[in-house]
């Protein structure tokens, strides 16, 4: 037995170095036959198409929502604008206002200067005359020729003093004018100050806005660019899926085509099959892991199914050819073969189901192909598979 167990092992072990499933070939690794293979992609399908229907209305959502950003984004620009245009306005009402102020204090300056000077001149011809205690005032009188020459000299110097109270006053005026348009000016460029400062403001505050929203659309963007790659990822796996199922439906529709053929073609009796050393180990083995968990008959209707491919001319003529015929057998592509025949999981009742099927008892009659059962497929039912 331990001489069997070991050229098992190193058969399989050969083979297997030979034979690594495809990813056709294990497509889903939990489904053990081509239909629940073709069902369990289909629910797959079914969810990734789902899946993709959802990410689809996220990108809707994300998009209307960016759409929306993008008005409001534009609305702030456009308020942006208008706020920069008053604020350069105001700057330059400002700078003229400025120069106003400028101009009027140079204006007062020169008021007041002309002021000063025109007292002074009004000062000296009143210290003047009182200097030479009035003298030329009543020297010139007294010197007239006639009445009427006096009156005309009295009139001359009431007339020089009327013209000096007169331009004093007119100055007086003047400066007064202009420094209540000074006060004026300085008022309307505080005025002028206060709006600069409240549109600096709104523009900050409108910068912020336009900021902050710029930020949000980037963030939009990037989840509307992760949901895109996503959706690009489900169709990729639904078009990997569809291609999956083609293959799957094709292989399930040339599993049926081969069971008819193999039950119209040429058959060997069991007393023409030589079994190799190692055979029982490996079909024990195989019947452990297609059906452990079966009732005894399981057991040797999965036996019988192998002896039955061997038998017949569509087949490989060996126990060794059948297990390991590409696809055949998904235990074989999953590795658990390998690790039962390494440990030898194969109980008594797995022995006795290959030692009886190897002997030429069938409980499936020519069966080659069995599964879990499904709807629309006909055959021998046993345990928890359909033999057909």
């Amino acid at each position: 037995m331990k001489r069997w167990k070991k050229i098992a092992v190193l058969m399989s072990i050969v083979l297997l170095m030979g034979e690594f499933p495809s990813s056709s070939d294990v497509l889903v690794a939990k489904a053990t036959t081509t239909q629940q293979q073709i069902t369990q992609t289909q629910t797959e399908k079914n969810e990734l198409e789902s899946q993709l229907g959802q990410t689809n209305e996220e990108l809707e959502d994300l998009k209307g929502e960016q759409k929306t950003l993008q008005g409001e984004l534009k609305k702030l620009n456009e308020q942006l604008t208008a706020v920069s245009n008053h604020l350069e306005e105001l700057e330059g009402q400002i700078k003229e206002k400025e120069q106003e102020i400028i101009a009027t204090q140079a204006a007062l300056d020169e008021a007041r200067a002309t002021e000063s000077w025109q007292y002074k001149c009004m000062v000296i011809r009143v210290r003047d005359m009182y200097e030479r205690n009035d003298t030329s005032y009543v020297n010139a009188l007294l010197n007239v020729g006639s009445f009427s020459d006096m009156l005309n000299v009295a009139d001359r110097f009431e007339k020089i003093a009327d013209y000096d109270k007169q331009k004093l006053e007119e100055f007086k005026e003047n400066r007064i004018l202009i420094e209540e348009t000074e006060e004026r000016l300085k008022a309307e460029k505080v005025e002028l100050d206060n709006l600069k400062v409240a549109a600096e403001a709104e523009k900050n505050k409108v910068s912020g806005l336009i900021s902050q929203t710029s930020n949000t659309m980037a963030h939009y963007a990037d989840q509307i660019s992760d949901a895109e790659q996503r959706a690009r990822e489900y169709e990729a796996e639904i078009k990997k899926k569809e291609e999956d199922l083609e293959y799957l439906k094709k292989k399930l529709a040339e599993e049926l085509r081969m069971s008819q053929a193999a039950a119209n073609a040429t058959w060997r009796d069991i007393s023409e099959v030589n079994f190799a050393e190692g055979d029982r180990y490996l079909l024990a083995n195989l019947i452990y892991c297609e059906a452990g968990g079966e009732p005894y008959e399981g057991k040797l209707a999965v036996g019988a199914v192998v002896i039955n491919r061997v038998l017949s001319s569509v087949y490989p003529d060996s126990v060794v050819g059948v297990i390991y015929q590409k696809s055949q057998f998904s235990p074989v592509g999953s590795g658990r073969l390998g690790i039962a025949l390494a440990n030898n999981k194969a109980t008594q009742s797995c022995y006795q189901a290959a030692d009886e099927a190897m002997s030429g008892a069938t409980n499936v009659g020519s069966c080659v192909y069995f599964r879990t059962p499904i709807e629309g497929l006909t055959g021998i039912n046993i345990g928890g598979h359909v033999f057909y």
